[in-house]
């Protein structure tokens, strides 16, 4: 059978209708992530400029480390958890429960970690209002657990209300952001905006939905924990080589560096989440029929392909159209960060979608820590020496290894199974 007869065939069933109705909402958020920044983004470019847009993107870097320890993995685990038990409403409450109150147990542990850094590190205070300002994303995103509607298969709410979010934001930013500044007005706005959002999120799935949210238990909270710990350390290492990057970068090059790489990534990151779109409408439905992978892995990855040629040769133009001229430099780091989208997909194609879905985190795990760790040492040198397209390469190296063994693997245990 064709891949267009196996398309028709899904879109026709039961299973098939729910995800293109996920598929159709996602899109449509996704268009609105492409039009709120490419709106914003030409006036922040000039308002604020490079240097702080890199001051932006360095706490940004250090808060995606916290960010990670607060999601621990839950992303994934509870969303195959509610997923293959989303007809049993009192075992959905008793894993939303849990991991609600693990979330908060780690953003916690993370808050207090954070000011014992600021206390430490001279550099991280002088941007000490900065990263706590930005680390309140971290509770908003708690608050609005978009994994929970994505194991329901009900995006259309994630949906509405990120639509709500990024509406707010974009005006907030024209409306408030008038000098150099107020620059740390940005991290302020997309924090609000996950609180109010998530406010909003949790009316629904407490009072509307009756998911009962149970008494915190340590003991569960603990077990929570561990038995996402494998796909959190898949989750985190990643950062040795991607988040630790910008910081390195940060120290080497200073924050004009940073900015020549945040806006170099700005477009590859909106195309990112539009490949999220994929990974994360199929992701419960592969968790109940992974025997459908081969058909989701080839619309992806031609995807996928398809948006990196595009940014490839549109990068000098849509860095140009964008930013100012003090942004020129970036156009090299965009052309980099493009080729590196193919192997990004490799990575949640073969990894996410479908080692975590048949259980095989360790597996995963084994090959992101060694992958990550050759990522982390080659990046001392590489930005030593080549600054931010030392940053950029680094990436790209790594993902390219981290995809290629992820599919190798993947196939391997395919032709096991068959």
């Amino acid at each position: 059978m064709g891949l267009k007869q196996k398309i028709n065939r899904v879109r026709k069933s039961k299973d098939g209708k729910v995800l293109v109705e996920n598929f159709a909402y996602l899109s449509l958020l996704q268009v609105a992530g492409y039009i709120f920044p490419l709106l914003t983004l030409p006036y922040l470019a000039r308002v604020i400029g490079v240097d702080s847009f890199g001051k932006i993107a360095f706490a940004a870097a250090i808060i995606g480390w916290f960010n990670t320890v607060a999601d621990w993995g839950f992303n994934y685990t509870a969303t195959r958890d509610v997923a293959k038990n989303r007809d049993d409403k009192e075992k959905i409450s008793q894993i939303f429960s849990n991991v609600l109150w693990a979330r908060c147990f780690l953003t916690l542990c993370s808050f207090i970690l954070l000011i014992l850094l600021i206390i430490i590190v001279p550099k991280f205070r002088e941007i000490s209002l900065l990263l706590i300002i930005t680390f309140l994303m971290i509770p908003g995103r708690i608050l609005f657990p978009d994994w929970f509607f994505q194991a329901i298969e009900r995006m259309k709410y994630v949906t509405i209300l990120n639509l709500i979010s990024k509406f707010l934001f974009t005006i907030a930013v024209f409306v408030f952001i008038k000098g150099k500044s107020d620059f740390i007005l940005q991290p302020l706005f997309v924090s609000v905006g996950f609180v109010v959002s998530g406010i909003i999120a949790m009316y629904y799935i407490v009072v509307r939905w009756k998911i009962k949210l149970q008494t915190p238990c340590f003991k569960e909270i603990k077990q929570t924990i561990k038995s996402s710990t494998d796909v959190f350390i898949n989750n985190l290492m990643p950062n040795l080589y991607n988040s630790f990057s910008m910081l390195l970068l940060g120290f080497f090059g200073g924050v004009v560096s940073n900015g020549i790489l945040d806006a170099g990534k700005k477009f590859v990151n909106i195309s990112d989440n539009f490949m999220t779109i994929l990974y994360r409408t199929f992701f419960p439905f592969l968790s109940r029929k992974s025997e459908k992978h081969s058909f989701f892995s080839h619309i992806a990855l031609g995807i996928a392909f398809f948006i990196s040629v595009s940014l490839f040769f549109l990068a000098p133009i849509i860095i140009k159209i964008f930013f100012t001229q003090e942004f020129l430099n970036s156009i090299i780091v965009l052309r980099i960060y493009s080729i590196s989208i193919i192997f990004t997909a490799m990575y949640y194609i073969y990894g996410f979608n479908y080692l975590v879905v048949i259980g095989k985190e360790k597996l995963m795990r084994n090959i992101n820590i060694k992958v990550s760790i050759f990522g982390f040492i080659i990046s001392f040198p590489l930005i030593y020496y080549f600054d931010y397209i030392g940053a950029a390469l680094v990436y790209l190296i790594t993902t390219c290894i981290m995809g290629s063994l992820f599919m190798f693997y993947t196939l391997k245990i395919k032709k096991q199974l068959s």
